[in-house]
Parts: structure tokens; sequence; C-alpha cells
């Protein structure tokens, strides 16, 4: 396996790995210049989000009895992905550990997008030996904030430029989903997924229900939702998702120690911008499993808490494992 990592937005550009035939294919989108990220049609690709991946209602929370209510409001009325300087378009310092990890770190000052404290942010990547791609999180803070970090890399297992994930075969390992509203804000307590097309609790193509009438999927267009992954001890890996290609046999496992993964099946993507050597990516041509805590959490006390208090640090650990099917 070959993994390429871009110090703006601490991104995975490329992810190389052997296919059923021996082929390197390369299973994430992106584009040939950090000009082009700059200005593509779909800024996540690859890159680490936060302060807060995913959604804040209104660019407005309140931890500890402070209200913050000036996030930007970049998405309809909410914040998104750390709001208009997220951490998906900063550059971090980046070193090489060694020969299979390198090391990024990121100081967003007190007040950055309305967020408070001085957050001192590092992620790593590391390239097993098991062809498992390990990112690891940690992070703290001199005044109490929320954090919520995830990598957004868009995933083709038949290679960067197919047209469609909808013949991926996925499983998610959860019983219960949160249903939002039209804004992907959740709006009530978590639903189960079976007897919906929201089950992947069993293997299933990707677009194989993605445009049944369900309220849910009209929303989103797709698939864009927050799963509740079926989960142990809050501090160990646990199975989050499995994902293959019939074309190329590759087959992706997903572990981590978040509560939830956000299933994104590419719905707005357009083609409109030129990606890696010339392609393009047309709607629904990749999906993002993005391990993390639940949208909105900060407005929500119900959910696991998103809270990062000073003299605490922040941990968090996804792997990506990769195999061919025999």
């Amino acid at each position: 396996m070959e993994l390429t990592i871009l110090n703006y937005g601490a991104r995975i550009v490329s992810l190389v790995t052997p296919g059923k035939y021996g082929q390197g294919v390369d299973v994430v989108t992106g584009h040939d210049s950090i000009d082009a990220y700059i200005h593509s049609e779909e800024p996540y690709f690859g890159a680490v989000c936060g302060r807060y991946a995913n959604r804040i209602a209104k660019g407005r929370f309140e931890t500890d009895g402070i209200v913050y209510d000036q996030l930007p409001v970049n998405n309809g009325p909410n914040c998104l992905h750390g709001g208009i300087k997220g951490f998906s378009s900063v550059v971090w310092d980046i070193r090489r550990t060694d020969l299979q990890t390198v090391e990024l770190t990121y100081l967003s000052p007190d007040g950055e997008e309305g967020f408070p404290g001085n957050l001192q942010t590092t992620v790593v990547y590391h390239l097993s030996d098991d062809n498992e791609v390990v990112i690891s999180y940690h992070a703290f803070s001199d005044k109490s904030t929320v954090l919520n970090l995830t990598n957004h890399s868009y995933f083709n297992l038949s290679g960067a430029g197919d047209p469609y994930i909808g013949d991926h075969m996925l499983t998610i390992n959860a019983d219960y989903y949160l249903p939002t509203d039209d804004t992907s804000i959740p709006y009530g307590p978590k639903a189960a997924v079976e007897g919906t097309p929201m089950d992947f609790r069993f293997p299933h193509e990707a677009g194989a229900r993605i445009d049944e009438p369900f309220e849910q999927l009209i929303f989103g267009n797709g698939y864009d939702h927050t799963y509740i992954l079926n989960r142990g001890n809050d501090e160990e890996l646990s199975f989050c998702a499995h994902c293959t290609s019939p074309k190329t046999g590759i087959v992706m496992d997903v572990f981590t120690t978040e509560p939830g993964v956000q299933l994104y099946t590419g719905n707005w993507m357009t083609g409109g911008v030129a990606g890696k050597n010339g392609q393009r990516y047309p709607k629904r041509a990749a999906l993002c499993l993005e391990t993390q805590h639940f949208p909105d959490s900060p407005n929500h006390h119900e959910y696991p808490s998103v809270v990062l208090r000073p003299g605490d640090t922040f941990r968090s650990k996804t792997i990506f494992r990769f195999s061919v099917e025999k």
C-alpha cells in the first residue's frame, strides 16, 4: 500500500491498495494541486474536519453556562465542519516520524471561527504492515470547548474516477440512526433501522434503496446520516463497517473508538471540477464513512458529551483495514 498525506487540511490525497488482480488501485478521490483543493466543489476531500465535524444548529451552543453564538453559518442555517476556516482549510505542521508514520499538529487560537480556547490538536497517520490506515487524534484546550474530529475521505473501492458506488456492498454495525430535519439536524430520539432503507446491519448494495421515497433519503438526497454504533467499552476500538467492491475485490473494514459514523453517499457531487489525473467525480461517485460524535451534540445533552475541559485530553482512533476478497 501507499498513503500520501498533504498538510493543507491534514488530508489523505491518495491511498493505493492492491486489487484482486494485483493491480494498485487508488481508492480515494482528490486533486492534483493545492489550488484545486482550495477551489474544489468538494472542499473536504480527504481532510480532517474540525473543530466540530458535522453540523451545529444555527451556529450556536452553550457550555458551562456561556453562550457562543458567533459560529459561521456556512450550510443553510447551520455551522458545518468547523465553519468557513475549519481544520480542512488550514496548513498544519507536519513531520515524518518513521517510514510509515506522519504526525500533523495545529494550534487553533482562542476565538477562531467563534470557538473558545486555544486548542492544540495532533493527528497521526500510520500505515501498518497489516494494510491498515491508523488515524489517531489527541487534543487539549486551555478553556472549555467542544470538539468533534473526523477524516472526510471519499472512498470508491473500484478506484477513484469510477462513476458510481451504488454496487458497493456495505454493512454498518448499528441498530439505530439519528433522523434529521431537512437541514440535516437531528430533531428527536434515535430511530431503529429495522424495516427501513437505512438498515445496513446485513450486507446491502449501497445504491439498492437510495432513491426510495423515504423521508430521510429525500431530505438528504441519499444517505447523509449518523449511525449509532453497537459498542461496548467507550475506550475500546469496535467494529464499525465493512465495504467491498465487486469490480476490484477490495475490502475495507472500519474500526473506531467513536460512538457514531456518518454515512454520506456523495449526493451533491456534480463532476463539475477535475480531480486527480483529469478524473471526474459525478453524483454518488464515492462514499464517506466519517467516524465521529453526533451532529449538534452541544445542543443535545442526551448525546455523548463533546465538551473538552482544561486538564483533559481528547483521544480518538479509527482504523481503515484493507484486504482482497478470496
